[in-house]
């Protein structure tokens, strides 16, 4: 048996549903790129967690998982995994989110909608217009008007 170092220790990231068909993995938007943070210590995970519930974000799960497998799965999505050290100080007001959620939050179902809309447009073919809706106005079969009114629905 030969020895190949110690195993790699696992990352904590945010979950919304996990084991669901509807799971979702928390992330910021910095700079036009999606980032998905990646906790080095379980309880940095937990109190960024608590941050979000403090201002009426829906609770996520922390869950261990490999940082490997997981900066794979980002790299293949688009995303960007950025690593949060234990004891990590800020030093830029970007590096600050990677401690403490922005002020304002995006809706967690938004992910849910999207999917829904892409499956509905798949489905409908290239009937639409052939591009994103212009000058603000939607017809009554527009999907992100659609989108729009399920997650406004989600709230009540």
């Amino acid at each position: 048996m030969t020895a190949s170092g110690p195993p790699p220790k696992p990352v904590h990231v945010l979950l919304f549903d996990p084991g669901s068909d509807q799971e979702g993995i928390h992330s910021l938007e910095l700079g036009g790129r999606t980032v998905v943070l990646l906790f080095e210590d379980p309880d940095d995970a937990e109190r960024y967690a608590g941050l979000l519930e403090a201002q009426d974000f829906p609770v996520p799960c922390v869950e261990a998982l490999d940082r490997e497998e997981l900066e794979k799965f980002c790299a293949e999505a688009g995303y960007e995994a950025r690593f949060v050290p234990a004891g990590f100080l800020p030093s830029t007001d970007e590096d600050r989110l990677l401690i403490a959620p922005p002020e304002r939050n995006m809706d967690v179902t938004s992910w849910k909608e999207e999917q829904e809309a892409a499956q509905r447009l798949a489905a409908a073919g290239d009937e639409g217009s052939g591009g994103e809706a212009s000058g603000g106005e939607a017809s009554g079969g527009d999907p992100e008007l659609e989108a729009f009114r399920r997650r406004l629905e989600g709230l009540l």
